[in-house]
């Protein structure tokens, strides 16, 4: 992989869920009610848990619902999100350090499989949005991660060469996008992801957001 030289321009491209965010609360609530208005008994909330990052029709599919209904199931739950997006979501420890100290030394943006909608919301309700020069939601690409199109797009729309580019999530989804869009990754021990799993797709594992902006900045760039 590509070794920045200190000093260089960078761009971090943070994960939401697990990463910056804690929304279990909102995430399993919004599940709960889609499946009761779609009249499914549904009672796994650990299984729910263990798949979050991953796109919302896929979630539901891997919960046993038929891919031709995931839909209507994700419509069922977007209804429900909404009404709870913010008041039951909260900003993982650090998180707000470390969103200000990395826009001070590099291009920062968003590559979520959250919609953008939800995410802006939830990032200006936090009064965080203004630092970030790109969203890229699950509705901006056709395939999500842990296809690297996510990662590709937010590069491009910050004209970057992704060679001085790093990505922080906290599942191997994030990592194995970052590994095929052939940048940079940090692995946080904050959110839903494994330090076992997720060290088979980088060297780098920090405690949570705060600690990764750290480590790059001290390591990969020039302090401001």
């Amino acid at each position: 992989m590509y070794r920045m030289n200190k000093g260089e321009n960078l761009t971090i491209l943070f994960d939401m869920d697990g990463t910056l965010i804690d929304s279990t609360p909102a995430i399993l609530e919004s599940f709960d009610a889609a499946f009761k208005k779609m009249n499914v008994k549904f009672s796994d909330f650990e299984k729910i848990t263990s798949l979050i990052g991953y796109p919302l029709d896929l979630m539901f599919a891997k919960l046993g619902v038929k891919m031709d209904k995931t839909d209507e199931f994700v419509v069922a739950y977007k209804a429900h999100y909404k009404t709870v997006a913010t008041k039951k979501t909260v900003l993982i420890d650090g998180t707000k350090e470390a969103v200000k100290i990395a826009s001070t030394f590099a291009n920062i943006g968003i590559v979520t499989t959250k919609t953008s909608l939800y995410t802006k919301e939830i990032l200006k309700y936090f009064e965080l949005l203004e630092f970030f020069k790109v969203v890229v939601g699950r509705e901006d690409v056709k395939n999500p991660k842990p296809h690297p199109e996510p990662i590709l797009r937010a590069l491009s729309l910050l004209n970057d060469n992704t060679k001085n580019a790093w990505i922080i999530g906290d599942t191997i989804l994030d990592l194995m996008a970052a590994r095929d869009a052939k940048i940079n990754s940090v692995g946080v021990l904050c959110g839903y992801g494994k330090k076992d799993d997720l060290m088979q797709f980088t060297d780098n594992i920090a405690r949570n957001s705060l600690q990764a902006v750290t480590f790059v900045r001290d390591n990969f760039s020039k302090i401001p």
